[in-house]
């Protein structure tokens, strides 16, 4: 993982959003730590947050929050967005996202369960 971290650091100008969230995934899914990495994710992702859709954003901060890695920037970063695309995230992306949040100690993640149970309510009434 440490090689794939290396070279994944040396070409992440070439990533799209969805290869920015699966290789985060993938490093906090085996529990792998390489702050290297998720550092230089961190600026990548921010750069190009706008094309991220509503599975990548939850899944980007999952994966910081399951890793214990911080970045504030990120995590701003990811909120604001979401908070544009609120209306498009499924159940488990908003519960992925309000976990990560909760995780992190961020008191956005009241924000996002205040969207989760209006959804729920919407829901309920179709």
């Amino acid at each position: 993982f440490d090689a794939i971290s290396y070279k994944a650091i040396k070409i992440l100008s070439t990533f799209n959003s969805q290869g920015i969230a699966n290789l985060l995934w993938a490093y906090a899914k085996v529990g792998h730590e390489n702050n290297d990495l998720f550092e230089a994710v961190s600026e990548a992702a921010i750069k190009i947050i706008e094309e991220f859709d509503t599975k990548e954003l939850a899944d980007t901060v999952w994966a910081y929050a399951k890793a214990g890695h911080e970045s504030n920037d990120l995590f701003e970063a990811v909120s604001e967005t979401a908070i544009s695309k609120i209306d498009l995230f499924n159940m488990q992306d908003i519960d992925n996202l309000i976990w990560a949040y909760r995780k992190v100690g961020d008191e956005k993640a009241e924000l996002f369960v205040a969207q989760r149970e209006a959804m729920s309510i919407t829901n309920s009434n179709t």
